[in-house]
């Protein structure tokens, strides 16, 4: 008996030390991508001629866009609101010279996959970039208080990924080659109350993306799961930029580098830290009453 329990330490003991081995080698390499531009300049443009890019009309999918259309890709826009879109194709068109396609669509209604079909036919699609989302509440809420936005968000946030991929994968197979870039969110590697609904609905993302990209791997076609924390955008409410929290254009340059590094990245060298920074807190400080107060109060004071 006493033979088989030092069996059993020995064991838990080995497998402790492979897990942590396995998060400094991701995290190595986190840190090599980050200090050198390991995607050659023609990989992106190769993976097709279209590159499709949802909530493309400001923050993170409008960084995106221009950064897809610098390095070669001609895009396609989709978002609600149809004069956003027209600014930033325009935009893009002049700085770039690429060729800039806009669909207008609601991602929180369900009906608008056969029009959003109808306008990419006959495109060559390469990359797909799953964006759009949205917050039950832009300050930290109860549940029982966001309960009229629920069907939306799972409509922006889940349905979105799951009807778009349908749209492209299917053309990316027969190909053997194409890139989907879901953006997930750091509020995704663990339950956030007050946020309940859009972790939720996010962790769904990185599960789904991390799922699919093991069935399709040996078919040619990379699908990353991006989990970012804090990045400057209208759903931040613009927040102030530092060490760990990012601009659109910086986190979506930086992020780039990282497509060829896994099924999953924060997109940043600050956010990799954070993340395993935020791991070593334990899970009941985030679920104390204390924790979900201060929480508040910090919204409430900025």
């Amino acid at each position: 008996m006493e033979e088989a329990l030092d069996h059993f330490f020995i064991l838990v003991g080995l497998l402790v030390c492979l897990f942590f081995l396995v998060k400094c080698v991701r995290f190595s390499k986190c840190i090599f991508l980050s200090f050198r531009e390991t995607v050659p300049p023609s990989f992106l443009p190769s993976m097709g001629q279209w590159a499709v890019i949802t909530g493309a009309g400001d923050g993170i999918g409008k960084a995106y866009s221009f950064e897809l259309a610098r390095r070669g890709l001609n895009v396609v826009l989709i978002s609600r609101t149809l004069e956003k879109l027209q600014t930033v194709a325009a935009e893009i068109e002049w700085a770039t010279g690429t060729s800039v396609k806009i669909i207008q669509a609601d991602f929180t209604k369900d009906d608008i996959y056969e029009y959003i079909e109808e306008n990419l036919k006959g495109l060559e699609i390469g990359i797909l970039v799953n964006n759009v989302g949205m917050l039950a509440s832009h300050v930290p809420s109860p549940f029982l208080a966001t309960l009229d936005r629920i069907q939306s968000l799972i409509h922006c946030n889940i349905t979105s990924v799951i009807k778009m991929t349908q749209l492209v994968l299917r053309h990316m197979e027969s190909r053997g080659k194409g890139l989907i870039l879901n953006i997930s969110s750091g509020a995704a590697l663990c339950p956030w109350p007050l946020f309940s609904l859009y972790s939720a609905s996010k962790a769904f993302v990185r599960t789904f993306s991390k799922a699919l990209q093991a069935e399709y791997r040996e078919k040619g076609i990379i699908i990353q799961v991006l989990t970012p924390f804090a990045v400057s955008t209208s759903m931040t409410n613009h927040l102030d930029t530092s060490m760990t929290i990012k601009s659109a254009d910086g986190f979506v340059k930086e992020s780039l580098n990282y497509v060829m590094a896994g099924d999953e990245a924060c997109g940043s060298l600050a956010h990799e830290i954070l993340g395993q920074f935020l791991n070593l807190i334990p899970s009941w400080i985030f679920y104390s009453q204390t924790f979900q107060r201060l929480l508040l109060k910090c919204y409430r004071d900025n």
